[in-house]
Order: C-alpha cells, then sequence, then structure tokens
C-alpha cells in the first residue's frame, strides 16, 4: 500500500521547470531515496510535498487523501512529519523544552508554555530524548550541541509531532563519517521502532545504498530511473550523471 503517491507534480520558477511531472509511490513501512545531482529538483519535490510550496499542477495523496494545496502545518496534523537541509530547532531552549513545547503545540496545549505545564507529557519528552540518543542532554542549551547532536534534536522535534512518513531533507548534511554512521543507525531503529516510512534525499550515496529499499533519481525536475538499489546502481543513465560528481560515488 502506498502511504505516499504523487501524480504529474509540476514546479516552475520563471523560465526553469523544477519539476516536471513527477510521478512516485512510497510504500508503507519503507525507507525510500531520492538521489540526483544538485539542481536537480529534490528539495523543491519535498516542498511542495509538504505543503511549503504550491504546485504548477498535479496531485500529491498522503494515505489516500488529496492534500494537494493544503499548508505545513494541516499536513504536519495529519501524519507527514519533515526535517530540512538546515536544522531547524528552537536554539534558545534546552533540548528537554525543545521536545516538551513541541508536543504541547501539537496535542492543542501550547498555552501550557506560558503557565506551570507540570509533568504533562514530561514522560513522553524523555522517551523521546533516550530514542534519539540526547536524554543526558536534556537541560542543555541547545544553541550550544554539536552538529550532528542538532540534528538528532530535529529528529527529536519531527517524532514529536507523532508522523506516520517522515521526510527527511539531506538528513547527513554536513557531518562526519563518524556522524553520518550514527544517523544511518538512528534512521533505521526509529523507523522500525516506530513503524515509519521514510522518504529522503540524499548525496553521500553510501548512505543511501546502505539503507534504501527503494530509490528514485532525479535530474533537471524530471525522474530518470525508479527502483531498488542494485538496479540504480547498475544504471547506464545514472552513472553518467554522476560520474565526475566530487560529492558522491556509485561504488
Amino acid at each position: 500500500m502506498a502511504v505516499l503517491e504523487i501524480k504529474g507534480l509540476r514546479k516552475k520558477f520563471g523560465g526553469v521547470m523544477a519539476v516536471a511531472g513527477v510521478d512516485l509511490e512510497v510504500q508503507e513501512g519503507t525507507i525510500h531515496s531520492i538521489i540526483g545531482p544538485n539542481g536537480a529538483g529534490k528539495s523543491t519535490l519535498f516542498n511542495l510535498i509538504s505543503g511549503y510550496y504550491p504546485s504548477d499542477g498535479g496531485q500529491v495523496f498522503f494515505k489516500g487523501k488529496d492534500i494537494t494545496g493544503l499548508s505545513p502545518q494541516e499536513i504536519v496534523k495529519m501524519g507527514m512529519g519533515r526535517s530540512f537541509q538546515v536544522t531547524e530547532i528552537f536554539p534558545k531552549l534546552t533540548v528537554f523544552a525543545n521536545i516538551h513545547a513541541t508536543i504541547l503545540y501539537h496535542r492543542g496545549e501550547g498555552l501550557r508554555l506560558f503557565k506551570n505545564a507540570g509533568r504533562l507529557f514530561r514522560e513522553e519528552t524523555e522517551e523521546i530524548l533516550s530514542m534519539v540518543g540526547l536524554i543526558d542532554k536534556a537541560a542543555e542549551t541547545s544553541g550550544t550541541l554539536a552538529a550532528g547532536d542538532r540534528k538528532r534534536l530535529e529528529f527529536g522535534i519531527v517524532l514529536a509531532t507523532k508522523p506516520d512518513l517522515l521526510l527527511l531533507d539531506e538528513p547527513t548534511c554536513g557531518m562526519s563519517p563518524a556522524e553520518t554512521s550514527e544517523t544511518i543507525d538512528l534512521i533505521q531503529e526509529i523507523a522500525a521502532e516506530k513503524a515509519l516510512s521514510v522518504l529522503f534525499t540524499e548525496h553521500k550515496m553510501d548512505m543511501v545504498f546502505c539503507i534504501a529499499s527503494s530509490i528514485t533519481v532525479l535530474n533537471f525536475g524530471t525522474i530518470i530511473a525508479a527502483g531498488k538499489p542494485e538496479d540504480i546502481r547498475a544504471n547506464e543513465k545514472v552513472q553518467q550523471i554522476y560520474f565526475g560528481e566530487d560529492q558522491c560515488s556509485l561504488k
């Protein structure tokens, strides 16, 4: 069953067709990757799916419902979580408060932030912090965290919205090899434990081929290949696109 289905999605900026009639399905319970060189349209596609950009045509279906034209807030409430290339957290709040505040807002208890929230959702907050490996840093100001921990915190914020589908845009951007390896493990563990479907973009091909069960390749806003990792690795068109690219390798 497809948790996400895209039909003929299009987006044009001036004279540039950033997304040119994309059709895509993400099956429930899978980890699906979208790859492509810089400027291929990956982030634009994510922004269309999650409601940050209005489309010029096509439809987006999430859990069988047409969500085309809905706001990001409405889409989040339906169960789609999203992270960004540039990590988005509340840097002046503690690590604990980042997760706690998100839970309160998502449960319609936002005004509790300005009152005594007490122990409301405290156990759930601690559970998420433990899951992303930040329980020992709960009292730290989030703006002081290292890059890898900031990304972990962003994952935690997304998890606090109780998503069924997790959209991750360049989840290991700027990370060291060790941090990348830890992030790979984290994504796989969270997806398995929470029974999540995952759609992610990534330039690091070793990560893509390590965890993705399906891969879609974009180039100039058009899908040029889609299939299992072994099929994508052997695809001549994909090899031609990535030949000479410094930031990634299909080997």
